[in-house]
């Protein structure tokens, strides 16, 4: 540590005291003439360097100038031949682009912010192969307002069963058109409730250990989660969507078990004010949870307790279940909604308060293809020109698109039941 400079007027640390003659004449000062010319003429001549014109002898307070942000290409064909080796390099702010391929066992943590992430031409291919970063992922986005776009990543695998495609320790992520598949997490992320997670146009697929606990996408208590336009399937006994966020916003997607062992489609076991709106949400035969939407489970702590469940196709392929599953003190508004199959609309407790307006139940046959899970309505349908009003804020703006997108919702006339407005 630093020593503590003397005060003026202080004495010196040794304890010594000085102090200037009270009498006699000044101590005569030197002629410094003859060496100031001697400077003149020495700068003159080039001998001495003079300081730039507005310079200050002490810069030490000067920030250093702002660093522009870079491009990194990654490929087996470039200087970087995997994404860790521009982990290594990279700054704020930086674009890493990937070429397409497969990178077998690269595994990397990003502490950059700002970063984009971005697989170029095509979808670039993280494949664990039993490698993992710091016992968690293949990737560790410990960077804040992080971008990732067209990667897939699979097959993590680590002591834990907690394995992730990406583990999101940093604020804010979002991830576009990306695929997360066979790993024991598609993604997981931390508690911070100053965190954006935004998903779209992506996929998640056969992510699970099989214990119950691990999900196809397990997001923490951040402040809020977007997932719009993804199709999420066959988690293994997990669940597809699991979300302890403060609010959620799920529109516009398919989320479906196909033949495996799933539990609930959404689980949102914290509550938090929640849309639900324009999903089409298939439980699988062999789910082992009858419950397709699950809220406030674990207990109501998050600040809002408010559901709302609109314009949604919930088709139910066991023998029983319950579409929405609703803990005691919720508020929910089921709106618009198409359920399809055996099974109660609402499971709740007697202070749960729930609105029911508009649902319908319908057949299979109401449906372009539902063995290929194409829930868009035919011309026939009882679902056309029957739904009621939704609150604007409520309202699905988009609705889902095979395979992982979306498109705007249309509004004509009087708005159809259900994820697909008839066209």
């Amino acid at each position: 540590m630093a020593a503590a400079s003397t005060p003026p007027g202080s004495p010196p640390p040794d304890g010594s005291t000085r102090s200037r003659p009270t009498s006699g004449p000044p101590p005569s000062a030197p002629d410094v003439r003859p060496l100031v010319h001697a400077l003149v003429l020495a700068l003159a001549a080039g001998l001495l360097v003079g300081a730039p014109a507005g310079a200050s002898y002490d810069d030490s307070s000067r920030a250093p100038a702002p660093r522009a942000p870079r491009t990194w290409h990654v490929g087996p064909d470039r200087d970087l031949e995997a994404p860790s080796a521009a982990a290594a390099v990279a700054g704020d702010g930086d674009t890493v682009l990937i070429d397409p391929g497969t990178y077998s066992g690269d595994v990397a943590t990003w502490t950059q912010d700002d970063l984009t992430l971005r697989g170029d031409g095509g979808r670039a291919h993280l494949r664990a192969d039993g490698n993992d970063a710091q016992g968690k992922a293949i990737w560790v986005i410990a960077g804040d307002r992080t971008t990732v776009d067209r990667i897939e990543l699979s097959g993590a695998a680590v002591p834990d069963r907690n394995g992730a495609g990406i583990r999101a320790e940093g604020t804010d992520l979002t991830v576009t058109r990306s695929w997360f598949h066979h790993n024991e997490m598609g993604i997981l992320t931390g508690a911070d409730p100053e965190s954006d997670i935004v998903v779209s146009r992506s996929r998640f697929f056969r992510n699970g250990f099989g214990d119950g606990y691990s999900h196809n996408l397990y997001v923490g208590a951040v402040r809020s989660l977007t997932v719009t336009g993804s199709w999420l399937s066959r988690a293994d006994t997990g669940h597809e969507i699991k979300s302890r966020a403060a609010r959620n916003t799920i529109v516009g997607n398919r989320i479906s078990d196909g033949d495996a062992t799933a539990s609930y489609s959404i689980d949102l076991p914290d509550g938090g004010l929640s849309l639900v709106a324009g999903n089409v949400v298939v439980q699988g035969p062999r789910s082992d949870n009858p419950a397709l939407v699950s809220y406030g489970a674990e207990g109501l702590t998050n600040p809002g307790h408010t559901l709302w469940v609109v314009h949604n196709t919930f088709v139910n392929q066991r023998s029983s279940g319950t579409f929405v599953s609703l803990a005691a003190g919720a508020r929910a508004h089921l709106r618009n909604n198409l359920f399809v199959g055996p099974g109660d609309l609402t499971s709740a407790f007697t202070s749960a308060t729930v609105e029911l307006r508009a649902n319908r139940r319908v057949g299979p046959d109401s449906f372009v293809d539902p063995d290929r899970e194409d829930y868009r309505l035919l011309a026939s349908s009882p679902a056309v020109d029957r739904g009621g009003p939704v609150p604007r804020r409520w309202r699905p703006r988009w609705e889902y698109a095979a395979p992982a997108d979306r498109v705007r919702r249309p509004t004509v006339g009087r708005p159809d039941l259900g994820a697909h407005e008839l066209r």
